[in-house]
Formats: structure tokens, C-alpha cells, sequence
């Protein structure tokens, strides 16, 4: 079938597409890598960063430019360069491990461990104070970094809840916020019986982690599935290129094109299906981030 421009038109069509649609994901990407500069800055473009996954750094999506344009190149096809552009920015981070899952499921059972230890010991008679800074330098490696943060304003004089609430804005978590408030409140109201309520607690966590673990084992196997799915369908796609170029002379054309850039969206929107369906709703945070800061202008032993 002929196609509707020559070979060397669609080649340079591909090119144009795939420069400029690069050098916005480039200017994208450089954002990501300069997010902290940019904290500070109000309005659209900072909103647009924040909003990006943190895992798209720079020399990712330079990478993902590079490869979208040498497969336009190849193919003379614009919109393949576009579809391999994005799937190589967004598939890694869907098919791959579930590394902020596993993260979390780490920091969970590591807030498990923190409370039975903070429970056992204020059963040895221990101050609250005392408990919280004896537990800091045994903490779980998960939490060690958060708990040596926690230490360092208690010792420095800070008040004990709003250290805490700064601890729990760190590791911002729901499940941390719930055992911090139960501290917090022992430390403000002299709350008696907090060991048991730690205990009970901590019970919670590990039956949230187990839950948490059997969600995951599931999204595995459909991930698994998913990962089968796009390694055959790529393969079959790059034989063809190789093997039977003939075949595909229909996506030379405008139409051809139109129907490849359809057949994209709807892989796109099986992902994002597959992504929703998994994601686990987070609970309500109990302590509001706004007002868990420790006071800029406090000193040990009260504010200036």
C-alpha cells in the first residue's frame, strides 16, 4: 500500500515531533531534578513538579527523549516516538517492584517494633521522657534516621508532644500518628495505663503490615501477568519491524497512524485502570502537618 507521504517526509516529521515533544519532557525533567530550588516559588510550574512522580529524574527522562527519538527515526512513525517516550517513563514504575510498598511495609513493621519496645520500657518503671530517648538508640533501621531527630530535640530541651508531632510529621504516616497521639496525650494529661494501650497499638500495626503483605503478594501476580502481556506484545512488535516490515505499511499512513496512537491510549488506560484498582486508601491523618512543626524561634526550656 502507498503511503500517503514519502519515507523521507515521515522521517522528518518524526524528527520535529520527537524534538520538540523532547524538549518538553527535558524541561520537565530538569524540573524534577531541581524541585528543592524550586520550593520556594509559587504558582503553576511548582504545582506541575510536585505532582510529578519523585522518580523521574533527569537522566531518566533523558534517556526516555533519546530512545523515543531514535524509534521515530527508525520508524518514521511520530507517534511511536511519543508511545515509547512515555512508556519508558511510566512502565518501569508500573511493572516494576512496588519499592514504595515494600518501603512502607518496612516502616510499618519498624513502628511495630518501636512501640512494644516504648511499651516494655515503661513497664520497667521508666519516665516517658526517659522511655522515648533509651528507645531512640535502638530504634529499627527503618525509623533510625526519624528517631535520632526525635532524640536530638528532646535532649536539646524541646517540649516532649511537640517533638513528637514533628516525629510524626517525619515519617508521616497515619498509623504513626495514631501511637504518637496516644503518647503525646500521656505526656500532657499524665495518662496512666499507657504501656497496655501501646501493647494494643502495637498489635494494630502488625495486623495492618499482614494485611498490607497479602494485598502485595496479590498485585504481584497481576503484575506479573501485566509483565508478560507487554514483554509479548513488544516482542511481536519488534519482530514484525525486523522481520516482516511489509506488514506494517499500513501505520504509514495518516490513518495508520491515527489507529497506532488509539491502540497507545487504550494500553494507557489499562495501566492507569490496574494502578487505581491496587492503590490502597490511605486513612486520615490525625495530627495536622501545619501545627506539628517544633516552634522555629524555641529554645531549650520554653520560647524566646
Amino acid at each position: 500500500m502507498s503511503s500517503l507521504l514519502g519515507s523521507a517526509a515521515w522521517t522528518g516529521v518524526a524528527v520535529v515531533c520527537g524534538t520538540v515533544f523532547g524538549l518538553g519532557l527535558v524541561a520537565v525533567g530538569y524540573g524534577v531534578v531541581q524541585r528543592a530550588e524550586r520550593g520556594e516559588q509559587p504558582g503553576l510550574w511548582r504545582a506541575l513538579v510536585e505532582r510529578l512522580p519523585v522518580d523521574w529524574t533527569g537522566r531518566r527522562v533523558v534517556a526516555a527523549v533519546t530512545a523515543g527519538a531514535v524509534t521515530g527515526v527508525l520508524t518514521t512513525w511520530p507517534v511511536a516516538a511519543v508511545l515509547t517516550t512515555i512508556a519508558l517513563l511510566t512502565l518501569p514504575g508500573l511493572l516494576g517492584p512496588d519499592r514504595h510498598a515494600a518501603r512502607r511495609t518496612e516502616r510499618m513493621e519498624a513502628l511495630a517494633t518501636w512501640t512494644e519496645m516504648l511499651r516494655d520500657t515503661l513497664s520497667a518503671a521508666a519516665g516517658l521522657e526517659q522511655a522515648v530517648l533509651a528507645t531512640a538508640d535502638i530504634a529499627p533501621a527503618a525509623l533510625a534516621r526519624e528517631m535520632r531527630e526525635l532524640a536530638a530535640a528532646v535532649r536539646s530541651g524541646h517540649p516532649l508532644p511537640a517533638a513528637l508531632r514533628a516525629f510524626a510529621e517525619d515519617v508521616d504516616d497515619p498509623l504513626a500518628d495514631v501511637v504518637v497521639a496516644a503518647v503525646v496525650m500521656a505526656a500532657e494529661q499524665q495518662a496512666s495505663h499507657l504501656a497496655p494501650l501501646l501493647g494494643e497499638l502495637a498489635e494494630s500495626v502488625r495486623e495492618q503490615v499482614a494485611m498490607r503483605q497479602r494485598i502485595d503478594a496479590g498485585r504481584a501476580s497481576v503484575r506479573t501477568g501485566v509483565r508478560v502481556t507487554v514483554i509479548v506484545t513488544l516482542g511481536m512488535v519488534v519482530g514484525l519491524v525486523v522481520f516482516n516490515r511489509s506488514y506494517l505499511d499500513p501505520f504509514d499512513t495518516l490513518t495508520g497512524q491515527a489507529v497506532l496512537a488509539v491502540v497507545g491510549v487504550l494500553f494507557a488506560a489499562s495501566f492507569v485502570y490496574l494502578n487505581a484498582i491496587g492503590r490502597i486508601e490511605e486513612p486520615v491523618r490525625l495530627i495536622s502537618p501545619t501545627a506539628s512543626r517544633v516552634p522555629a524561634g524555641t529554645e531549650p526550656g520554653g520560647a524566646r
